[in-house]
């Protein structure tokens, strides 16, 4: 069976490409007694001083044609091969329908949105609060009103709700691709659910992205559960990989098909036949029971033993892909 496929539909529900659990197991009243009274350090204490970036160095490309510039949880300003690309835009202070929920932001995002420079592209992994801001868009769409949007299906109306011309916004099913000039960024499965709300629930599509230039390929993730198989499928179609960039944190043991965690993570770098690791998803909101800096002590961990080059480069901090990896240890000096 190939993972590389359509998305399929259940009446209006939009299907995982292999069966995932709906919702958070165990039970809600554990799972607001761990909330409440456990004892994990999930926001940085003392807090975080804000991390500022000169915009001024936009103005020359990279070097070695690969740089990103990590804006917190999975907003990542992406320059491959001559293109700006801009991933799950959220510049909100909160990860949550409202400014007093679950999820509020450690840190400032280190780049105003005032302050981008020109962009080529806008990729969108999915429609939840932590990786879609109606807001933001809102922003971006009078300061960039014309920047291609790609994003997974049934995605668009929030782009166009937020004053996006409906011309630049291209929905895309699994498989299908867009190309700008010689950018080629094709839409993949993930394993992962939708909605905005408790009701209406997977009505929208999901998406991982491959991005495919002239000299570097790059993997966004998006979210992501366990997929080894369609990860091995993709790598092999695809890859190998100059840069993954794949989700680490905000996993638990009461939703394990739905986000992959570090073990998965680098279970599924390897499968993509990535070469450099670029942890995303993690150190910028509460949102789950781990402590904040967990993720990225695991990986780490996990990485060394297994040969992987990380990048972890200091938010907001423009960074160039070497062969070597990076870490800054931005997280040891708060």
């Amino acid at each position: 069976m190939s993972f590389l496929q359509r998305a399929r539909l259940q009446g209006a529900e939009f299907l995982n490409p292999v069966p995932t659990a709906k919702g958070v197991q165990g039970g809600t009243l554990p799972m607001l007694r761990r909330l409440l009274l456990g004892a994990e350090e999930r926001v940085p204490k003392p807090a975080l001083a804000p991390f500022r970036v000169d915009a001024r160095v936009y103005a020359a490309p990279p070097a070695g044609g690969l740089r990103v510039t990590w804006l917190g949880h999975s907003t990542v300003l992406l320059e491959l091969d001559g293109r700006r690309i801009l991933t799950d835009p959220m510049w909100a202070g909160y990860a949550s329908p409202v400014s007093f929920g679950f999820g509020r932001r450690f840190f400032p995002v280190p780049l105003a949105l005032a302050e981008l420079p020109p962009l080529d592209l806008i990729i969108q992994s999915h429609d939840h609060y932590d990786h879609l801001d109606p807001a933001t868009l809102r922003q971006l769409a009078r300061l960039q009103p014309a920047v291609p949007v790609l994003c997974p299906l049934r995605v668009g109306r929030y782009y166009a709700a937020a004053g996006w011309n409906p011309q630049l916004i291209h929905e895309l099913d699994w498989t299908d691709s867009f190309r700008l000039d010689e950018l080629t960024v094709t839409a993949v499965p993930a394993r992962h659910f939708s909605g905005r709300g408790i009701t209406g629930q997977n009505q929208t599509l999901w998406a991982s992205y491959v991005l495919q230039g002239p000299a570097h390929r790059v993997f966004f993730g998006g979210d992501t559960g366990p997929f080894l198989a369609g990860h091995q499928e993709i790598g092999a179609a695809y890859g190998p990989f100059d840069l993954t960039m794949l989700e680490v944190g905000a996993y638990g043991e009461g939703w394990p098909d739905i986000h992959l965690g570090p073990e998965n993570a680098v279970q599924a770098h390897q499968a993509l036949r990535g070469r450099v690791l670029l942890p995303i998803h993690w150190g910028t909101f509460n949102l789950a029971f781990h402590s904040w800096r967990e993720p990225v002590e695991q990986v780490q961990a996990l990485a060394a033993a297994a040969g992987i080059p990380l990048l972890l480069p200091t938010p907001g901090r423009p960074t160039e892909v070497e062969p070597a990896g990076f870490s800054s240890r931005w997280w040891e000096r708060s």
